[in-house]
Protein backbone atom coordinates (compact mmCIF):
# COMPACT_ATOMS: atom_id res chain seq x y z
CA UNK A 1 0.00 0.00 0.00
CA UNK A 2 0.83 3.65 -0.43
CA UNK A 3 0.94 5.33 2.86
CA UNK A 4 2.46 8.63 1.49
CA UNK A 5 -0.30 11.29 2.23
CA UNK A 6 -0.21 13.32 -0.45
CA UNK A 7 0.41 17.11 0.14
CA UNK A 8 2.15 20.23 -1.90
CA UNK A 9 4.80 21.79 1.58
CA UNK A 10 5.43 18.71 3.87
CA UNK A 11 6.82 16.10 1.97
CA UNK A 12 7.37 12.74 4.98
CA UNK A 13 3.64 12.50 5.91
CA UNK A 14 2.22 9.04 5.74
CA UNK A 15 0.31 6.11 7.58
CA UNK A 16 2.05 3.90 10.09
CA UNK A 17 -0.41 1.53 9.29
CA UNK A 18 -0.71 -1.12 7.07
CA UNK A 19 2.09 -3.54 8.36
CA UNK A 20 1.16 -7.60 9.01
CA UNK A 21 2.67 -8.42 12.47
CA UNK A 22 4.39 -12.02 12.92
CA UNK A 23 1.30 -13.68 14.18
CA UNK A 24 -0.24 -12.02 10.93
CA UNK A 25 -2.71 -9.49 12.33
CA UNK A 26 -2.39 -6.17 11.11
CA UNK A 27 -1.43 -2.52 12.42
CA UNK A 28 -4.94 -0.63 11.47
CA UNK A 29 -4.86 2.12 8.88
CA UNK A 30 -5.99 5.76 9.58
CA UNK A 31 -5.35 6.22 13.39
CA UNK A 32 -1.55 6.85 13.80
CA UNK A 33 0.40 9.13 11.42
CA UNK A 34 4.28 9.90 10.80
CA UNK A 35 5.01 13.60 9.65
CA UNK A 36 7.55 16.03 9.24
CA UNK A 37 6.75 19.81 10.43
CA UNK A 38 3.27 20.62 10.46
CA UNK A 39 4.25 24.39 10.97
CA UNK A 40 4.08 23.78 7.07
CA UNK A 41 0.71 23.61 6.74
CA UNK A 42 -1.47 25.99 4.69
CA UNK A 43 -3.91 26.48 2.24
CA UNK A 44 -5.36 22.88 0.38
CA UNK A 45 -2.26 21.06 2.93
CA UNK A 46 -4.41 22.40 5.57
CA UNK A 47 -7.77 20.82 3.88
CA UNK A 48 -6.33 17.60 3.55
CA UNK A 49 -5.17 17.49 6.81
CA UNK A 50 -8.37 18.15 8.57
CA UNK A 51 -10.11 15.58 6.62
CA UNK A 52 -7.97 12.73 8.36
CA UNK A 53 -9.94 13.54 11.18
CA UNK A 54 -6.45 14.33 13.62
CA UNK A 55 -7.39 15.16 17.30
CA UNK A 56 -4.02 14.62 18.80
CA UNK A 57 -0.62 16.32 17.28
CA UNK A 58 2.14 15.48 19.35
CA UNK A 59 5.15 17.55 18.87
CA UNK A 60 8.98 15.93 19.02
CA UNK A 61 10.82 19.08 18.33
CA UNK A 62 12.58 21.19 20.99
CA UNK A 63 9.98 24.50 22.27
CA UNK A 64 12.68 26.41 20.44
CA UNK A 65 12.02 25.06 17.27
CA UNK A 66 8.62 25.29 17.60
CA UNK A 67 9.09 29.30 18.27
CA UNK A 68 11.17 29.75 15.13
CA UNK A 69 9.61 27.25 12.75
CA UNK A 70 5.77 27.16 13.88
CA UNK A 71 3.44 24.80 15.40
CA UNK A 72 0.18 23.18 13.86
CA UNK A 73 -2.00 25.91 12.95
CA UNK A 74 -5.31 26.19 15.36
CA UNK A 75 -3.68 24.09 17.83
CA UNK A 76 -6.45 24.81 20.46
CA UNK A 77 -8.58 22.18 17.89
CA UNK A 78 -6.52 19.33 18.84
CA UNK A 79 -5.05 17.54 22.00
CA UNK A 80 -1.52 19.30 21.32
CA UNK A 81 1.88 17.92 23.27
CA UNK A 82 5.15 18.93 22.84
CA UNK A 83 7.73 16.45 23.82
CA UNK A 84 11.17 16.77 23.01
CA UNK A 85 12.53 13.60 22.98
CA UNK A 86 16.54 14.95 21.79
CA UNK A 87 18.19 16.64 24.84
CA UNK A 88 21.25 17.30 23.24
CA UNK A 89 21.06 18.91 19.26
CA UNK A 90 23.62 19.60 16.54
CA UNK A 91 23.33 20.61 13.01
CA UNK A 92 22.96 18.04 10.44
CA UNK A 93 23.50 20.47 7.25
CA UNK A 94 27.48 20.96 9.14
CA UNK A 95 28.51 17.40 9.64
CA UNK A 96 32.00 16.25 8.98
CA UNK A 97 31.56 14.89 5.42
CA UNK A 98 34.57 12.47 6.19
CA UNK A 99 32.47 10.81 8.93
CA UNK A 100 30.71 7.84 8.78
CA UNK A 101 28.13 8.76 8.39
CA UNK A 102 25.28 6.14 9.09
CA UNK A 103 27.59 5.25 12.51
CA UNK A 104 26.92 9.15 13.30
CA UNK A 105 23.79 9.36 13.34
CA UNK A 106 23.22 6.17 15.16
CA UNK A 107 25.12 7.48 17.70
CA UNK A 108 22.57 10.44 17.84
CA UNK A 109 19.74 8.25 18.04
CA UNK A 110 21.46 6.82 21.08
CA UNK A 111 21.89 9.98 22.93
CA UNK A 112 18.23 10.30 22.08
CA UNK A 113 17.08 7.12 23.70
CA UNK A 114 19.16 7.44 26.61
CA UNK A 115 18.34 10.94 27.34
CA UNK A 116 14.97 11.31 26.02
CA UNK A 117 13.58 7.79 27.42
CA UNK A 118 11.01 9.76 30.08
CA UNK A 119 9.74 11.57 27.04
CA UNK A 120 9.63 8.50 24.41
CA UNK A 121 7.30 7.16 27.49
CA UNK A 122 5.28 9.67 27.49
CA UNK A 123 4.35 9.71 23.96
CA UNK A 124 4.19 6.04 23.60
CA UNK A 125 1.28 6.43 26.36
CA UNK A 126 -0.76 8.87 24.28
CA UNK A 127 -0.28 6.65 21.48
CA UNK A 128 -2.30 3.96 23.41
CA UNK A 129 -4.62 6.16 25.24
CA UNK A 130 -5.73 9.18 23.59
CA UNK A 131 -8.94 9.26 21.42
CA UNK A 132 -9.48 9.90 17.69
CA UNK A 133 -6.40 9.91 15.09
CA UNK A 134 -3.12 11.00 16.06
CA UNK A 135 -0.01 12.03 14.33
CA UNK A 136 3.59 12.47 15.52
CA UNK A 137 6.19 14.70 13.92
CA UNK A 138 9.69 16.25 14.04
CA UNK A 139 11.11 18.37 11.45
CA UNK A 140 11.35 16.13 9.05
CA UNK A 141 9.71 13.32 10.07
CA UNK A 142 13.12 11.46 9.28
CA UNK A 143 15.49 11.04 12.76
CA UNK A 144 13.03 11.56 16.00
CA UNK A 145 10.37 10.71 14.24
CA UNK A 146 11.82 7.44 12.67
CA UNK A 147 13.45 6.13 16.65
CA UNK A 148 9.55 6.65 17.61
CA UNK A 149 7.92 4.87 14.89
CA UNK A 150 10.32 1.67 14.78
CA UNK A 151 9.94 1.49 18.25
CA UNK A 152 5.94 1.30 17.84
CA UNK A 153 6.46 -1.25 15.32
CA UNK A 154 8.34 -3.08 17.22
CA UNK A 155 6.28 -3.64 20.00
CA UNK A 156 3.29 -4.01 17.67
CA UNK A 157 5.43 -7.05 16.50
CA UNK A 158 5.94 -5.78 13.08
CA UNK A 159 9.01 -8.02 11.78
CA UNK A 160 12.34 -5.97 11.97
CA UNK A 161 12.27 -5.59 7.86
CA UNK A 162 9.39 -4.25 7.67
CA UNK A 163 10.42 -1.78 10.47
CA UNK A 164 13.09 -0.77 8.92
CA UNK A 165 11.90 -0.43 5.41
CA UNK A 166 9.36 1.85 7.01
CA UNK A 167 12.07 4.06 8.73
CA UNK A 168 13.84 3.75 5.10
CA UNK A 169 10.85 5.50 3.46
CA UNK A 170 11.98 9.05 4.28
CA UNK A 171 14.81 8.55 1.18
CA UNK A 172 11.34 9.04 -1.14
CA UNK A 173 11.53 13.10 0.54
CA UNK A 174 15.72 13.39 0.71
CA UNK A 175 15.87 15.49 -2.15
CA UNK A 176 12.70 17.72 -1.59
CA UNK A 177 13.84 17.88 2.55
CA UNK A 178 17.69 19.06 0.85
CA UNK A 179 15.84 21.84 -1.35
CA UNK A 180 13.59 23.21 1.18
CA UNK A 181 16.38 23.48 3.72
CA UNK A 182 18.52 25.73 0.98
CA UNK A 183 15.30 27.68 0.45
CA UNK A 184 15.25 28.42 4.23
CA UNK A 185 19.06 29.28 4.17
CA UNK A 186 20.11 31.20 1.49
CA UNK A 187 23.47 31.97 2.79
CA UNK A 188 24.93 29.33 4.07
CA UNK A 189 26.36 25.98 2.29
CA UNK A 190 25.26 22.37 2.73
CA UNK A 191 28.27 21.11 3.12
CA UNK A 192 26.96 17.17 4.37
CA UNK A 193 26.25 15.17 1.54
CA UNK A 194 23.40 12.54 3.44
CA UNK A 195 21.37 15.31 4.60
CA UNK A 196 18.39 14.36 4.67
CA UNK A 197 19.21 10.76 4.22
CA UNK A 198 17.57 7.75 6.26
CA UNK A 199 18.90 4.15 5.38
CA UNK A 200 17.88 1.19 6.49
CA UNK A 201 21.33 0.86 7.97
CA UNK A 202 20.95 3.28 10.45
CA UNK A 203 18.11 1.86 12.15
CA UNK A 204 19.76 -1.31 12.12
CA UNK A 205 22.80 0.40 13.87
CA UNK A 206 20.84 1.89 16.74
CA UNK A 207 18.67 -1.47 17.26
CA UNK A 208 22.09 -3.66 17.89
CA UNK A 209 23.11 -0.60 19.82
CA UNK A 210 19.83 -1.28 22.04
CA UNK A 211 20.16 -5.17 21.84
CA UNK A 212 23.88 -4.86 23.24
CA UNK A 213 23.27 -2.71 26.18
CA UNK A 214 19.70 -4.23 27.01
CA UNK A 215 19.45 -7.75 25.48
CA UNK A 216 16.76 -6.73 23.15
CA UNK A 217 15.11 -3.77 21.93
CA UNK A 218 11.88 -4.61 24.36
CA UNK A 219 14.57 -4.90 27.08
CA UNK A 220 15.36 -1.07 26.51
CA UNK A 221 11.54 -0.50 26.51
CA UNK A 222 10.87 -2.02 29.71
CA UNK A 223 14.33 -1.47 31.46
CA UNK A 224 15.04 2.46 29.83
CA UNK A 225 11.95 3.42 29.06
CA UNK A 226 9.69 2.01 31.80
CA UNK A 227 6.90 1.31 29.53
CA UNK A 228 4.11 -0.64 31.70
CA UNK A 229 2.61 -3.66 30.38
CA UNK A 230 -0.68 -1.89 30.46
CA UNK A 231 0.50 0.87 28.26
CA UNK A 232 1.50 -2.27 25.31
CA UNK A 233 -1.46 -4.40 26.15
CA UNK A 234 -3.62 -0.81 24.93
CA UNK A 235 -1.37 0.13 22.15
CA UNK A 236 -1.55 -3.25 20.62
CA UNK A 237 -5.70 -3.53 21.59
CA UNK A 238 -6.01 -0.15 20.11
CA UNK A 239 -3.70 -0.60 16.86
CA UNK A 240 -3.91 -4.30 15.71
CA UNK A 241 -6.74 -6.34 14.20
CA UNK A 242 -7.18 -9.54 12.92
CA UNK A 243 -7.04 -10.86 9.09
Amino acid sequence: MDRHVTLERLHNFRDLGGYRTVDNRQVVTGTVYRADSLGKLQGPDWETFLQLGIRTVIDLRYPWEIETKGRVPEAERFTYVNLSIEHRPYDQATIDPDLDPWRYLADRFAEVAEDGAQEIRQVIEHLAEDPGPLVFHCTSGKDRTGLVAALVLTLLDVPRPDVLADFALTELATDRLAADWRTANPGRTLSWPSYGRAPAIIMELVFADLEATYGSVAGYLKDKVELKDETVRLLRQRLLVDG
